[in-house]
């Protein structure tokens, strides 16, 4: 039986929401004339390069649903802190897949995949594919003042590591794939949550999908469009802007002297913003109001976001968003706000997270990773599994 069609859940694993298989509507992950999960080639070998017990639960999952067994490898911390890696079986013209999550000390776990990725390269693995669902460093992005671009930073050096191919999901900004010069698989999560918010939020006909600043608009209006639901914007709120320090326009500062130039020179003086009151434009009153994003870290907008929204007459109030790195006090501060749930994939781990806000659910998607897997082992196209997805997903 194809173990992607089974009803059963994973044995010896965390509590996390897992989606009915197939996926809803025509986001299925497989039909029925495509082949066992099974049915490899051979030559498939996944390692998890985490050292952090707490960071291997979604490479077991993944190795469960594929049928194989994780392979044998060493990723530990020497007295000086120096990642030492051990290979403990032959790569030799095989393709390694290898899985990192990401974990609180994001520098040690970069450091961890780079050397798995160069022991695989020289012990002569046929390819090596990183499956990092959450990419690190990808907040920067773009240029700030005097800042790095340190996502293309990141790209290089997995590249320059000996990568082949690289399986992530939801990107913070989907232009980081062209910072790689190999092939870049970019999942989609919103099948998964779409189908959550389907089956586990009563009611949710009378919800309006809500973007908490106007950055985040296409995503919500995605996501809207595709449950027949109503759109709500926040503007006006105070928020990380991604427009106006870029590129170092802002470099050297503002002159406020025009002569100061030159007398010839006229320079208009750029005239400072001002952000205007909080403001929602859509009707929430009496609905049920889901925030939709990518990550989930310093949850002071989205807890302003959800004030607002009781203040204008939401009932309820839930959270969506793939990444939840939910860092420091985050979970406290949710679980005192007004937020009512907040649902995030495994893409990262959050287990000590759950145990101190219960508002926090999981959804598996160690399903499509699994897939995605399989096809490129086997050769087959991955076309199928971004059927129907969004561009602004």
């Amino acid at each position: 039986m194809n173990l992607l069609c089974q009803n059963t859940k994973l044995e010896g694993f965390s509590s996390v929401w897992e989606p009915r298989e197939p996926l809803p509507e025509s986001q299925e992950v497989l039909t029925k004339t495509q082949p066992d999960m099974n049915a490899t080639k051979g030559g498939l070998v996944i390692f998890t390069a985490n050292s952090n017990p707490s960071c291997m639960e979604l490479g077991k999952r993944i190795a469960e649903r594929l049928g194989v067994v994780l392979g044998k490898v060493q990723v530990y911390q020497e007295a000086n802190r120096e990642t030492r890696v051990q290979i403990q079986e032959s790569v030799r013209g095989k393709d390694v897949f290898i899985i990192q999550t990401v974990s609180k000390d994001v520098n040690t776990i970069i450091m961890e995949l780079l050397i798995m990725v160069y022991a695989c390269r020289t012990s002569c693995a046929r390819s090596i594919v990183g499956v990092i669902p959450y990419f690190p460093y990808s907040k920067q992005c773009k240029m700030r003042k005097r800042g790095s671009i340190v996502s293309k930073l990141i790209a290089s050096m997995m590249c320059k590591a000996g990568l082949t191919h690289l399986i992530t999901m939801d990107l913070h900004q989907k232009e980081i794939q062209g910072f790689f010069n190999i092939p870049v698989d970019n999942l989609r999560a919103s099948p998964f949550l779409l189908q959550y918010i389907q089956e586990e939020i009563p009611d949710y006909r009378n919800a309006v999908i809500v973007a908490k600043s106007p950055a985040s608009a296409k995503r919500a209006q995605s996501f809207a469009e595709r449950l027949r639901l109503g759109i709500a914007v926040i503007h006006g709120e105070v928020q990380d802007a991604e427009s106006d320090l870029v590129d170092g326009r802002h470099s050297p500062p503002t002159v406020k002297n025009i002569g100061a130039i030159h007398p010839s020179l006229e320079i208009p003086l750029l005239i400072s913003k001002e952000k205007p009151p909080i403001t929602v434009v859509g009707d929430v009153g009496g609905r049920i109001a889901i925030i939709v994003d990518d990550i989930i870290d310093d949850v002071d907008s989205f807890l302003a976001a959800a004030d607002t929204l009781k203040e204008r007459g939401a009932y309820k109030i839930y959270v969506m968003a793939t990444h939840g790195i939910l860092s420091s006090d985050a979970p406290r501060l949710i679980e005192e706000s007004a937020i009512d749930e907040v649902v995030v994939t495994n893409t990262i781990p959050h287990e000590i997270q759950k145990l101190q806000c219960p508002k926090i659910k999981t959804v598996d998607i160690s399903m499509i990773l699994s897939e995605a897997i399989r096809r490129i082992h086997n050769g087959e196209s991955m076309s199928y599994l971004f059927r129907n997805i969004g561009v602004d997903d």
